[in-house]
């Protein structure tokens, strides 16, 4: 079987992190786009779809459909890897996109497969997309396993018990104006500010009244270092999305052996069979109920507990490529079948 990967590896977005994830662990002679310029990556397309048996499509982008419409003509199957819904992602942010929409409606029509990332995922694209609902199956991301074994026995001791960390910027989607109302309400508690919100990310629509606390460092977008830097300091990292499929930041701040508090829309939940109420946040909205679950994680974090409770062997990167693998040759399999 030649798999023909159709998708970004190199820019350090989630998405390409994935797919570089999954090349490292797909044989040699796994074909890919080697070019950055648009028009070399459309001759690369039609030149390695004949001369593949599938083609795994990760991620959005226009020249999903070039891959898409070039795969039919020589009937090749196409697996579209989804890793989130721009189409619901923008209208949550507040800026819907009528062509992005259009993109990613026709990339699942004409894809053969559609792989999402996480079980809670695949089920509200089942939902909310019941025309492709017989094509959508979950394909879950894997995890560094490596890391996270490393993580049972970092050093709590030189972590700021008042620091709260978050990742989203100002992204309505994100939730983070939420976390700043929880916040105001544990400084009010204790009668000064003496937790603060540290955020990073893109600017949003939010980053207004997200600025407007006193107690907020919103630093923007920052490198890889930086960042794991602030996952060490904090007490307690936040992801309070209203719609996640996955979930890469709260895993990083495990990795890092920062304790976690996430919303119920987190796919990478499903990973863990520890958790507990005190864990999650069932309302975005409700700052108390963010408050108190937060001040109890600073109290007594979740991090050991959480990595011990994730089942490691089922999740590593090279027990999802097998999983992975395993459904391409089956779409491979079935695409001879029905020409014969």
């Amino acid at each position: 079987m030649r798999v023909f990967v159709v998708g970004d590896y190199r820019t350090g977005t989630g998405p390409a992190n994935v797919t570089k994830e999954y090349l490292l662990r797909f044989p040699r002679d796994t074909r890919r786009l080697i070019f950055s310029s648009k028009l070399l990556r459309a001759f690369e397309i039609i030149f390695k779809v004949p001369v593949s048996s599938v083609l795994l499509i990760s991620g959005y982008s226009k020249q999903n459909l070039l891959a898409l419409k070039w795969a039919r003509v020589w009937h090749r199957p196409c697996a579209y890897l989804m890793h989130g819904c721009v189409e619901h992602e923008n209208a949550i942010n507040e800026c819907p996109d009528e062509t992005m929409s259009g993109v990613e409606r026709k990339t699942m029509e004409l894809s053969t497969a559609i792989f999402a990332v996480s079980r809670h995922f695949a089920a509200w694209l089942k939902l909310n997309y019941p025309e492709y609902s017989d094509k959508i199956s979950p394909m879950i991301n894997g995890v560094d396993t490596g890391r996270i074994y490393e993580a049972q026995d970092h050093d709590d001791g030189v972590r700021d018990q008042h620091m709260i960390f978050t990742v989203g910027g100002g992204m309505p989607r994100k939730k983070i104006k939420h976390i700043c109302e929880a916040v105001k309400v544990l400084n009010d508690k204790a009668g000064s500010d003496v937790y603060r919100l540290v955020v990073i990310g893109d600017t949003g629509k939010d980053d207004d009244e997200i600025n407007s606390y006193p107690f907020v460092e919103n630093l923007g977008l920052v490198d890889s270092a930086e960042a794991g830097r602030l996952y060490d300091e904090a007490g307690l990292f936040i992801q309070n999305s209203c719609f996640e499929t996955f979930g890469l930041a709260p895993m990083e701040a495990l990795v890092h052996g920062c304790s976690i508090l996430v919303s119920k829309e987190v796919g990478a939940l499903e990973l863990f069979e520890g958790l507990e109420d005190a864990d999650i946040i069932r309302n975005w909205y409700d700052k108390a109920e963010i408050a108190f679950k937060a001040e109890k994680l600073l109290n007594k974090g979740n991090a050991k507990r959480l990595i011990m409770s994730f089942d490691k062997e089922s999740s590593s990167w090279e027990a999802r490529t097998m999983q992975l693998w395993e459904n391409l040759i089956t779409l491979t399999e079935e695409a001879r079948d029905r020409r014969r």
